[in-house]
C-alpha cells in the first residue's frame, strides 16, 4: 500500500496487522485477538483522519496512484465492451478511452480520461492530458450514441488538457469549444462523474451533461492549486493555500450549484475498496439513466441550457446618465 503525508499514522498500524496475518498463516499460534484489535484500530483512525480532511489533502487523494482509473470503471460497469479508436482526422489520442459497452442490457457510449497504472503506461496515456484529437474523438463517440439513442456516459480524471506547442496548432481550445458547443445540443442523455482531478477546460471538454456528480475525494475547478501557487505567489510552496482558497473539492461544488451530488466513496478512498466504489457508481448510473431517459430530446436539451444558464451569481448595477 501507498501511504500519504497525513496518512502516515496508519502506516505503522498496517505492518504490525501485517505482522499478526504472517505468524497467524505460519504457525500455530492464535493471534486472532489480535488482528480484530488491530483492524478496529485502523478504522477507528481512519475515521479519525478522514473527518477532516482539508482542499489539499483531497486533491492528494485523488491523485492517489493505487485510485482506480477510467478503464477499472469501464470494465466493472458494462458488460460487452468494445473500445472504438481515432477522431477520423488526425489519430488516436491514448489519452481519452471510450467506445460502446451494455449496461444491464442498456446500451450505453462511455468514456473518460485514462492516465495509466505505472510509468510505462502514464507516459503511453500522456498522464491523461488529452490533445486535440482525444476531444475529437470523444465527440464522434457522442455523435455516434445520438444517432442510435444511447446515453452518454463521461468519466472525468485529468490534470488538464495538454499544453503542447503541436495541441495548440491542431485547434486545442476549437476542440474543447467545439465540444461543449455539441454536447449543449446532443439529443441523448449525458452523465458526468469527476472520478479525480478535474482541472481546467481539459475537464470540462466532456464534462457538460444533465447530471454532473463528483466522487467524494475529488475536485475540479479553473485552475491546479500548484499552478495557482505558482503564478499568484510565484512558487509551488503556497499549493496548500492556494488549494483552501480555490474552494475547488466536492463539498464546495455542490454548494456552490455547480454539481448535482456527491458520489460517497469507501472510507480511506475510492483506491481502499475500488470494487465496491465500481458497485456503487453503477448502481448510481442506472438510477440516473432511468430517470434521464424518461424525458424527449427538445426536453433534456432546454433543461441543459436552463441548468448552465442559472449558474454563477451577478449583480446589475444602473448608472444614472448625466445629462
Amino acid at each position: 500500500m501507498v501511504f500519504l503525508e497525513f496518512e502516515l499514522p496508519l502506516e505503522k498500524l498496517f505492518e504490525q496487522l501485517e505482522k499478526f496475518k504472517q505468524i497467524e498463516n505460519e504457525g500455530d499460534i492464535d493471534v486472532s485477538d489480535k488482528i480484530k484489535e488491530l483492524e478496529t484500530k485502523i478504522r477507528n483512525k481512519r475515521k479519525e483522519i478522514y473527518s477532516e480532511l482539508s482542499g489539499w489533502q483531497k486533491v492528494q487523494l485523488s491523485r492517489h496512484p493505487e485510485r482506480p482509473y477510467t478503464l477499472y470503471y469501464i470494465e466493472q460497469i458494462t458488460k460487452k465492451f468494445v473500445e472504438l479508436h481515432g477522431d477520423r482526422s488526425f489519430g488516436d489520442d491514448k489519452a481519452i478511452v471510450g467506445g460502446i459497452g451494455k449496461i444491464n442490457g442498456q446500451s450505453i457510449v462511455i468514456m473518460g480520461q485514462q492516465k495509466g497504472v505505472n510509468t510505462k503506461m502514464r507516459q503511453y496515456r500522456n498522464f491523461g492530458m488529452a490533445n486535440p484529437e482525444g476531444y475529437r474523438k470523444a465527440l464522434r463517440l457522442m455523435k455516434l450514441a445520438e444517432r442510435f439513442n444511447y446515453p452518454v456516459v463521461c468519466l472525468i480524471d485529468t490534470p488538464g488538457a495538454y499544453p503542447g506547442l503541436e495541441a495548440e496548432e491542431r485547434g486545442q481550445a476549437e476542440a474543447i469549444a467545439r465540444n461543449l458547443f455539441e454536447m449543449a445540443q446532443l439529443k441523448v442523455p449525458i452523465i458526468c462523474y469527476v472520478i479525480g482531478e478535474g482541472a481546467s477546460g481539459g475537464a470540462l471538454g466532456i464534462g457538460l451533461g444533465d447530471r454532473v456528480y463528483m466522487l467524494e475525494n475529488t475536485w475540479y475547478s479553473v485552475i491546479s492549486p500548484e499552478s495557482c501557487s505558482s503564478i499568484l505567489w510565484r512558487s509551488w510552496d503556497y499549493k496548500e493555500q492556494a488549494a483552501e482558497a480555490l474552494k475547488l473539492t466536492a463539498d464546495h461544488m455542490l454548494e456552490f450549484g455547480l454539481i448535482d451530488d456527491i458520489i460517497k466513496e469507501p472510507l480511506g478512498g475510492a483506491h481502499t475498496d475500488p470494487e465496491k466504489m465500481a458497485k456503487s457508481l453503477k448502481a448510481h448510473l442506472k438510477k440516473e439513466i432511468a430517470e434521464l431517459q424518461q424525458y424527449s430530446p427538445e426536453e433534456l436539451i432546454q433543461n441543459r441550457l436552463d441548468k448552465y444558464s442559472k449558474m454563477g451569481h451577478f449583480v446589475e448595477i444602473k448608472e444614472k446618465v448625466k445629462a
